[in-house]
């Protein structure tokens, strides 16, 4: 196949050029689209739903307060507030304010995004902020004093890089930082780990490990347990395949003899627990995979904590310095069972919430055990939970009813794909929309990386698309990791053509089903999902009328050359092998867009400050789409990162943007 690339002036985030054409596309979608009666009322309720005083304020758990970030139609940037563990659990509403990210970029003249804070145990006084500009992934980040509410004077301070910090004490920490091409990888993170000194320029800071350069990165991590932090070094050889070191009282790292396939995932009395995504052999006996174990690294020995069986798999794992908790799928329904160690054993019980839905732990207390867990399904909205370590779970907040359930149904159903394997996918409608007959439907899909995709409440898909008589359809396809580690493994690198054959079977079996017809079917998917949308569009235009391809990965054959691309070589394979390359030409829909073929029209968008999936993948599909004479929209947010959005006004337009577009192609009569 061709290498040249005409359209390679497109991969330049700042060119002009460049920016010249995502300026005309921009100009012509949104005169197309903004013109549209229904887009402001969508515009509408998307602000409302997004910048609600009724949203449950998220909270993390530590030190005895509830910490929470929050955005409103004031608040654009949002506000890093705190109020006490008890006052949060009882309904209180008298926040602290941190940090005012609206003002600190108004002070800074800096376009800040919050991107999270890692704070230092026991009293998580002293924290190391996450801010981005704009949204990408490349970060500042800088120490910031709780008790003063300021940025510490000559604390620990970080550039803009794609890096990682975990604390040691209050004077040290690990960090993995770009410091110059030769200390990332080809992925483009850090390949270095070092022990940074207060005081000391990270320039001076020495390095304790050092991965190679074709490695996916290294990063420090610790973890706080009985009065002191365990910390180490995991290396990411590829996606998937790790080696974890532990850092010794003496300075030194010991590599742990975990298999690669496996995810360090909590620390309990000394042992450390394990997820396992390949089987482990070891003591005269094999752990399966999808199972958690814990490994004791003073005497080697392993314990089963959980294996699940039949339609069942391992969503998450967490843990208190006592117990372990596991969120189990058991086919697509949530369960959260807790595990505490004995003598001998693990001792297992479930923790009595509802049925029938999608389960997540939100935050842990490591002091106290006390944790926050959400419960939701389709019809049912967020619930909050709090759970005193050992007690019954109490229902403390709650999500209002967005958009009218009157009368919506969840159906689940299976279809069969082309190899016979029975692929699970959930509908949702208004059961007299699904009784009349065909109608406007958009199936979502991911397909990728162990993401699970559950049946969930959506506010904003409810109120803009349910309620104003379309079908939405989540399709469970491989790839994922609703049935565990197997399901993913099925479509890696050159198995890849079973995910996209399980998401037609999924569309044909809802057409077969009379729930809806190719002109009345659309396709929506980001990131991984948006490479699953083109593919669909390059292989099975028939099937569909409208497809949203979002942040997308197109051009298959030089995705490993662009950012982050080379870290997902385990995914999808390598452009340099040639039995991999081979298979990557038949599905890369950049190179398996033809002229005389009739599309649907697409509608792309993505972001010029995404520096995960580059946003010249769909800039150059978009573009030699143009040059075929075939019809598209393209939207590219200046800001967002790789989410497409940088706030919930950002947000609220993309989502209006993206509905307003499929009620046009699907002919959804919202009147």
């Amino acid at each position: 196949m061709d290498d040249t690339d005409p359209y390679l002036w497109l991969e330049e985030v700042e060119g002009e050029r460049a920016l010249d054409w995502v300026r005309a596309q921009n100009d012509r979608t949104l005169s197309e689209l903004e013109a549209h009666p229904l887009y402001d009322r969508l515009l509408t309720e998307a602000r409302t739903i997004l910048t609600s005083e009724e949203r449950i304020p998220s909270a993390a758990l530590r030190g005895g307060y509830a910490y929470n970030f929050w955005q409103d139609e004031d608040n654009v940037r949002g506000l890093w507030r705190r109020m006490s563990i008890k006052a949060y659990v009882n309904g209180g509403d008298e926040w602290e304010t941190i940090l005012n990210l609206d003002a600190l970029a108004e002070q800074e003249d800096e376009n800040w995004v919050y991107k999270g804070a890692s704070c230092l145990a026991p009293d998580y006084q002293r924290c190391i902020l996450t801010l981005s500009r704009g949204g990408s992934d490349a970060s500042v980040r800088r120490e910031f004093d709780i008790e003063t509410a300021s940025f510490v004077e000559d604390g620990f301070v970080l550039p803009e890089a794609k890096a990682g910090t975990s604390w040691l004490d209050k004077d040290r920490m690990l960090v993995a930082m770009d410091l110059g091409p030769e200390t990332k990888t080809d992925s483009g993170y850090p390949r270095q780990v070092q022990l940074w000194t207060r005081g000391t320029p990270i320039e001076d800071a020495p390095v304790i490990f050092e991965g190679a350069k074709e490695d996916v990165g290294s990063f420090p991590f610790s973890i706080y347990s009985d009065g002191k932090y365990v910390a180490g070094v995991v290396r990411a050889r590829t996606f998937y395949e790790s080696d974890y070191h532990l850092l010794g009282d003496d300075g030194e790292l010991t590599q742990l003899p975990l298999p690669a396939k496996s995810n360090f995932t909590g620390y309990v009395k000394g042992k450390i627990v394990v997820s396992l995504n390949e089987p482990w052999e070891t003591g005269g006996k094999t752990y399966k995979t999808g199972s958690v174990v814990a490994y004791n690294p003073e005497t080697d020995a392993v314990e089963l904590v959980f294996e699940p069986t039949g339609r069942m798999a391992v969503e998450g794992v967490s843990s208190s310095q006592d117990t372990v908790y596991v969120t189990v799928l058991d086919n697509i329904t949530g369960r959260l069972l807790s595990f505490t160690p004995t003598a001998s054993s693990w001792t297992m019980a479930e923790i009595g919430l509802p049925d029938n839905g999608v389960i997540s732990v939100s935050s842990i207390d490591q002091e106290t055990g006390d944790m926050l867990v959400y419960y939701e399904n389709p019809t049912t909205p967020e619930t909050l939970f709090y759970v005193e370590e050992g007690g019954a779970p109490r229902a403390i907040k709650s999500t209002p009813d967005f958009f009218k359930t009157d009368g919506v149904v969840v159906k689940q159903y299976e279809a069969t794909s082309s190899d016979g394997t029975q692929v699970p996918y959930f509908v949702m409608a208004k059961e007299s929309v699904l009784e009349a007959g065909p109608a406007p439907t958009v199936q979502y899909g991911y397909g990728g990386f162990q993401v699970s995709i559950l049946p969930q409440y959506s506010a904003t898909s409810g109120k803009m698309w349910l309620e104003k008589g379309g079908v939405y359809v989540i399709a469970n396809i491989r790839g994922g990791g609703e049935f565990g580690p197997k399901w993913h493994q099925a479509g890696l690198k050159t198995n890849r053509q079973r995910i996209y054959d399980d998401f037609y079977a999924v569309s044909e079996s809802l057409i077969e089903k009379g729930i809806t017809t190719p002109e009345q079917l659309g396709i929506l998917g980001g990131s991984n999902g948006g490479l699953l949308m083109g593919v669909a569009m390059t292989q099975r235009p028939d099937l569909y009328n409208a497809i949203g391809i979002g942040v997308p990965l197109l051009d298959m054959l030089r995705f490993d050359q662009l950012l982050a691309g080379a870290s997902w070589v385990g995914e999808y394979g390598s452009p340099s092998v040639p039995e991999e390359r081979a298979f990557l030409e038949t599905i890369s829909p950049y190179h398996n867009l033809k002229k005389d073929v009739d599309y649907p029209r697409v509608y792309f968008f993505t972001s010029t400050k995404d520096d995960r999936v580059h946003p010249g993948h769909a800039r150059k599909m978009a573009k030699k789409m143009e040059e075929y004479g075939h019809p598209f929209l393209y939207y590219e947010n200046i800001e967002g990162g790789h989410g497409a959005a940088a706030n919930q006004e950002q947000q609220a337009k993309r989502l209006a943007l993206q509905y307003t577009y499929f009620a046009t192609e699907l002919g959804l009569d919202a009147d």
